[in-house]
């Protein structure tokens, strides 16, 4: 069996004012996942969404539910982000030095764990933890804000994570985050990337939410 490739729409770039339409637009159009982008303003310079906001997407969609912490001491709020709903928990590797007890939390309460490289940080430093993620983030901005320019220098990391886990013969998921629009996406699925989140590329596409998740899963390997 090949290769499985899923589509994460933030709903860091979606209106709010009628979030519940904008959820049920991109399940219309396709999407596999929706991401929350949760920020306490010391992690990144944002403040952004907390559990409550996992409770109230659970409620409006089946969809599994792709939690990105960027935030510190992620630990303390892993059961609260579980139990509003969460899927997928992915903490930083940046900043957490008892990351490995976290990332065996999140499992252990019915999650699948994530790890996150920022910009700066080498593919190298989550290779211990590896055995334990469903999911490795390759941050391809610098986290914090929507709209954000691609970081060409990513896709590299991006083929030496790849690396790293085939080395393993691991299934576990590649996800990119930042700038992904048309041009960049091939750049990454090639690079061997698998999960696509993608923020304004699908809530701010100017034809509508159904024609860009439509225009990104049209790169999708077929």
């Amino acid at each position: 069996m090949g290769m499985q490739y899923y589509l994460s729409s933030s709903i860091l770039s979606a209106d709010f004012g009628c979030l519940a339409d904008q959820i049920r637009q991109a399940e219309e159009g396709g999407v596999d996942w929706i991401h929350v982008d949760v920020m306490d303003g010391h992690f990144v310079p944002n403040i952004t969404m907390g559990p409550f906001i996992v409770e109230a997407v659970r409620k409006l969609t089946r969809l599994p539910i792709d939690v990105h912490l960027m935030i510190e001491k992620p630990e303390r709020y892993i059961q609260d982000f579980a139990e509003a709903g969460a899927s997928h928990l992915s903490v930083h590797i940046e900043g957490n030095p008892h990351v490995y007890r976290t990332l065996e939390a999140i499992r252990s309460l019915g999650c699948r764990p994530g790890i996150v490289l920022n910009p700066g940080t080498p593919a190298v430093a989550i290779s211990s933890v590896l055995p334990l993620v469903d999911l490795v983030l390759v941050m391809t901005v610098n986290p914090g804000y929507s709209g954000q320019s691609f970081i060409p220098t990513m896709v590299e990391k991006v083929a030496e994570v790849r690396r790293l886990i085939d080395q393993d013969l691991s299934p576990t998921w590649i996800q990119v985050d930042g700038g992904i629009t048309p041009e960049t996406l091939p750049l990454v699925i090639n690079a061997g990337a698998n999960a696509i989140v993608a923020a304004t590329a699908i809530f701010k596409h100017p034809q509508g939410i159904v024609s860009g998740i439509q225009s990104l899963r049209s790169f999708f390997p077929v």
